[in-house]
């Protein structure tokens, strides 16, 4: 197969096990997926030919946990904790209808592929939108939407270009088991159709035990993880809040059979001691969210005694509204330095090690390591290129603590998806990225008016010309 694309002189950090960095060069052919890879030079130059002399080449992050549709919510209720934070989120999310939700998804997604992350597990926003009552610890229906709520969403991924695994809530405690069974059966299918099939990771249950109020829940999500051959991700004891009750249903997906290799927890920040013996024994899995963790106050997820029980750990950048830049490696940085911190052992956890956990780690959790998360014959051509000398770091002594520690994304000159550039020098370049941030500035302002909520002291103006984000008129 003639390559359409040769990378040479890279420092490669391919992330396969067992390979150390090396430069050297690949190929990637015209279906996206690296054909060759090796130190020294090619065997012949074929295609395109990108010359990374002096650059740091590296799969593209994959996010384990994230709700690409709060991209234009970041700062908000910034001195809460979760609950409260997530009904100010809400708040304004009552304001927005399905053309909306498109344009915040798709804000969200190219945000993703900008800051060097090429693949994401979305949460996307379901169809009821719940509204957490702090009183009585119990979430109660705000709004149920139409499909086109959810499946707008399912576009916007699919016209972005990422890599995408769609979480579906069941939502049975407001369609019935039924109802909730024929919802997620039907919206699966929609993604599966909306979705290009390269860029289609997969679909998901998204757990919702945590706020649920019957164990039914749990059953339910575990049978449609066996009907549907699929993962669950579950957000569980996140937060210290109300911790007793959260760790009580943990019992529920215990009896339910849903615990095992497909069962993901997202956080898992407070859990007991039995349940983190279960999480081992069974196989499941923990993702891992250290930004959204600490900015929302919700504590410190041991993630060395988890691996040192041999729970399989993968790293998500949460809601953009909660991590607020989208930054994979302060993600890392803060996830290493806390540990190191937390242990008082600098060793504990090793750039080599964090840079798999946010790469291959997430790819394994989810799924999908035959596909993405390191650069190896066969897998998609996602990677990055980082310049460390613009801005200048100095020498790089070590290449998985220079890229680790020392870079970011004013050092991400290039993303590449399936060997197709998509961003550079830090701005998508999809046709509809000015769109996409006008449009969202504009709704997000309108919704919030809608709710009688306080308008945002800044917005972006539209290229054309700034709607009016209180023209009622406009169809949304």
């Amino acid at each position: 197969m003639t390559a359409e694309l040769t990378v040479v002189n890279a420092l490669l950090l391919t992330m396969a096990d067992g390979q150390d960095p090396f430069t050297g060069w690949f190929t990637v052919g015209g279906d996206g997926r690296i054909t060759g890879i090796g130190p020294g030079e090619p065997p012949a130059l074929e295609g395109t030919v990108l010359d990374a002399s002096g650059k740091i080449v590296a799969p593209g992050f994959v996010s384990a946990h994230s709700h690409l549709h709060t991209s234009g919510l970041r700062g908000l209720a910034a001195g809460e904790t979760l609950y409260p934070w997530v009904r100010a989120n809400n708040d304004i999310l009552l304001g927005a209808g399905p053309e909306d939700m498109y344009w915040f998804a798709l804000h969200g997604c190219l945000d993703f592929l900008g800051n060097g992350i090429t693949s994401a597990y979305n949460f996307a926003q379901n169809r009821v939108l719940w509204m957490y009552d702090r009183t009585t610890h119990r979430d109660v229906p705000g709004a149920v939407h139409p499909e086109e709520f959810l499946t707008r969403q399912f576009d916007a991924a699919a016209r972005s270009g990422l890599r995408v695994m769609t979480a579906i809530r069941l939502d049975d405690q407001e369609f019935g088991p039924d109802g909730a069974r024929a919802n997620f059966a039907g919206m699966a299918d929609e993604a599966r159709g909306r979705i290009p099939r390269d860029a289609f990771l997969g679909v998901s249950v998204y757990g919702a035990v945590q706020w649920s109020d019957s164990p039914d829940t749990a059953a339910l999500e575990a049978e449609t993880m066996r009907r549907h051959g699929v993962v669950n991700q579950a957000h569980f004891v996140e937060t210290a809040e109300n911790i007793e009750a959260q760790q009580a249903k943990f019992d529920w997906y215990a009896k339910a059979g849903a615990l095992g290799p497909d069962m993901l927890f997202g956080h898992f920040v407070h859990p007991t001691d039995d349940m983190i013996d279960a999480v081992a024994a069974s196989g499941s899995a923990v993702v891992w969210q250290p930004a959204s963790n600490g900015r929302l106050g919700s504590g410190f997820a041991d993630i060395a005694r988890y691996r040192e029980r041999g729970i399989r750990v993968g790293m998500g950048l949460d809601d953009q509204s909660c991590t607020d830049v989208s930054d994979p490696f302060q993600n890392m940085r803060i996830g290493l330095y806390a540990l190191r911190a937390a242990h008082s052992r600098a060793s504990v956890m090793m750039p080599r090690e964090v840079l798999r956990l946010h790469t291959l780690g997430s790819a394994e959790v989810l799924g999908a390591d035959d596909r993405i998360g390191s650069l190896e014959p066969g897998k998609f051509a996602d990677f990055l290129v980082v310049d460390p000398a613009d801005p200048d770091t100095g020498p790089v002594w070590d290449a998985y603590a220079g890229y680790v520690l020392a870079c970011g994304p004013r050092n991400l000159k290039e993303v590449y998806v399936g060997g197709r550039r998509v961003v550079a020098d830090g701005r998508p370049e999809h046709p509809l990225a000015a769109d996409a941030t006008a449009e969202t500035h504009t709704r997000m302002a309108r919704a919030a008016h809608d709710r009688g909520l306080p308008a945002p002291v800044l917005t972006a103006a539209h290229p054309r010309g700034a709607l009016n984000p209180m023209n009622h008129a406009e169809e949304r």
